[in-house]
């Protein structure tokens, strides 16, 4: 499934917004008044006329309707005028009593899960290193934002802004592949995909991969993102040197040999130290990886710990809330004298979703009312879904009904106990993971010990975690997501650390969005935010967790922001690259009002 950056032109008859809508004024004249004539003693002198009130009210009349018509006069013009169009649109009046039209260079942009969306005119697509240079050049000197964003799949939605973006989509080219060194030279918007597919007739590839392929390298190098594997760091250790477009100082090139300080730091820069035009990677040789799953139980898990982390160069851990079922995925490269193992699956594909295809009838008939021998029509084909997009069908009948989801995670365990063996295929093939739908998640990176001694810390944080999700009654679907990754040495990475053998767990919890009905959508989002507080409060601070950049929300909450900015300053030197922004964005173009928030001058906090 393609999973990128949304963006759409908007057009007037297309989109809804809330705008103030004038309503008839309507009133009722006021009786007319009759003079009372008081009694007075006789007297001889001509009594003077009582005067009627009738020249007053007719004033009064009149300027109550001059009022209403003046009213009505300034909130068209302030309609009119409340949405600006482009010069070749100023002929679209607004109309009196309808929805005011949009102008036609308004883009909807969201992230990939639809929780985070803007509207913004400004959105920049540069073709080459020059036109970037310009349009930097350009919003520096008008000090107008332009927030640089990849391929929109941050959960968070860090790469939005409002003001306006930069997406270096077009520039997606590689330019220099050196066989001997192991490394190449690309423009930081090619895709992880298209960066494997052009050097692997080079006979190279990337050291680790992420969950997905769909990023930019600009994005996925700047948030901090990892794959697995306690010898292998995150993926911006593998970065060697880059080209930055800065505000301040035009376009510099940065390395361990020319400005380390900065180099390291703008490593894992959030985007907001220069946009990154240019990025040199060091590559490994390509290779064939045999994946083994098997299924376990936590007893076990821990009996063999060390061991599976020690010995596999890939491994990771899906837990399955309310079960004791863990699912463990190794991948390691294909021997070169035994070969890829023999192995005979005990199901097919088709046996071990069954039961979920059965589950998913009698959900049906139980939430829809209907039987298996007359479908809605508009049902689609269960046999033709996977077990990701099955799932998530399942959980859109009633995704906050604990019940009801433990009974999906265990028939989730079900499907991994049946799925059980070996699959062979490229690095890139492999290592990537279904995901499954939209959705919510917090992921979160805590100290594990080393690799010779791990700290049993990993598992620790998984049982607390389990235990707080069946005392609160957490409505948790599954998979809980563990992986591993070595030091970075970017001193804004979660996993940062001076300590060489340190390794590093991190943790992903989540919520899906199986459905596009807003009601259903809110409640599931305000469950999650409920799981996510619980955790944070109960768990982050023992073990020292943090949150990955791409995963961290900003509480709505003053005291809870406040309390977040503090925190973050005892793990990341925030003074110094609130620094580096002030020398090399002095405008804070390049930033957004996410980072404006987590990270304000220390005079602020």
């Amino acid at each position: 499934m393609l999973r990128a950056l949304i963006l759409k032109r908007s057009h007037p008859s297309s989109l809804h917004h809330h705008h103030l809508l004038l309503k008839p004024l309507t009133s009722s004249t006021s009786a007319t008044t009759s003079a009372t004539t008081s009694r007075r003693p006789f007297c001889t002198t001509t009594p003077t006329p009582t005067p009627t009130p009738i020249a007053s009210s007719t004033t009064s009349e009149l300027r109550k309707y001059l009022g209403y018509t003046a009213l009505v006069l300034f909130c068209g013009v302030a309609t009119y005028y409340s949405f600006p169009f482009p010069e070749n649109a100023k002929h679209k009046k607004a109309q009196f009593f309808r929805y005011a039209p949009l102008p036609d260079d308004l883009h909807t942009v969201s992230n990939w899960s639809g929780t985070h969306e803007v509207q913004t005119r400004v959105f920049h697509q540069p073709e080459n290193l020059q036109q970037l240079e310009n349009v930097v050049k350009e919003a520096h000197k008008a000090k107008t934002r332009i927030r640089p964003v990849g391929s929109g799949l941050s959960p968070n939605g860090i790469g939005l802004s409002r003001a306006g973006m930069v997406n270096l989509a077009l520039m997606d080219k590689v330019l220099e592949v050196d066989k001997g060194k192991k490394t190449v030279r690309v423009e930081a918007g090619i895709r992880v995909q298209q960066l494997v597919d052009g050097i692997k007739d080079s006979g190279l590839t990337l050291q680790n991969f992420a969950s997905i392929r769909e990023q930019q390298i600009g994005g996925i190098v700047q948030v901090g993102a990892h794959g697995t594997g306690a010898r292998l760091p995150p993926i911006d250790e593998q970065v060697i040197s880059m080209k930055l477009v800065t505000p301040a100082k035009g376009t510099i090139e940065v390395s361990k040999e020319k400005d380390p300080e900065l180099f390291y730091l703008a490593r894992c820069g959030l985007g907001a130290l220069g946009v990154v035009a240019e990025v040199t990677i060091q590559c490994v040789e390509r290779q064939e990886l045999v994946e083994h799953t098997t299924v376990s139980n936590v007893k076990e898990i821990k009996k063999n710990h060390k061991k599976l982390l020690s010995e596999n160069k890939h491994v990771k851990y899906l837990h399955i809330p309310y079960t004791d079922t863990v699912v463990v995925v190794t991948c390691n490269p294909v021997s070169k004298w035994r070969g890829p193992p023999k192995f005979t699956p005990k199901y097919s594909s088709d046996e071990a979703i069954q039961h979920v295809r059965d589950l998913y009838k009698e959900s049906l008939q139980k939430y829809r009312k209907i039987t298996t021998e007359s479908p809605e029509s508009n049902e689609p084909d269960i046999n033709e879904l996977s077990f990701t997009e099955l799932r998530d069908k399942l959980l859109a009948m009633d995704p906050l009904n604990k019940d009801y989801v433990i009974k999906i995670n265990q028939a989730e365990a079900e499907f991994w106990r049946k799925s059980e063996g070996y699959r062979v295929g490229w690095s890139d093939e492999i290592l990537g993971f279904d995901c499954g739908g939209q959705q919510w998640v917090s992921e979160t990176c805590f100290p594990a010990g080393t690799l010779a001694k791990p700290s049993m810390k990993d598992l620790e944080f998984i049982e607390d975690l389990k235990q707080l999700i069946e005392k609160q009654d957490i409505p948790a679907p599954a998979p809980i997501e563990q992986r591993w990754t070595a030091r970075s040495k970017s001193p804004m990475s979660p996993a940062s650390s001076s300590g060489e053998d340190d390794i590093f767990s991190w943790v992903g919890i989540i919520m899906y969005l199986p459905t596009m009905d807003a009601r259903q959508r809110k409640e599931i989002t305000e469950e999650f935010f409920h799981y996510r507080h619980l955790t944070q409060s109960r768990l982050w601070d023992r073990y020292s967790a943090y949150e990955h950049w791409a995963k961290i929300e900003v509480p709505k909450d003053k005291e809870e922001l406040a309390a977040l900015q503090a925190r973050l300053r005892k793990r990341f030197p925030v003074d110094a690259y609130n620094k580096a922004r002030r020398e090399l964005d002095p405008n804070k173009i390049l930033s957004n009002n996410k980072l404006d928030k987590l990270f304000p001058p220390s005079d602020t906090v």
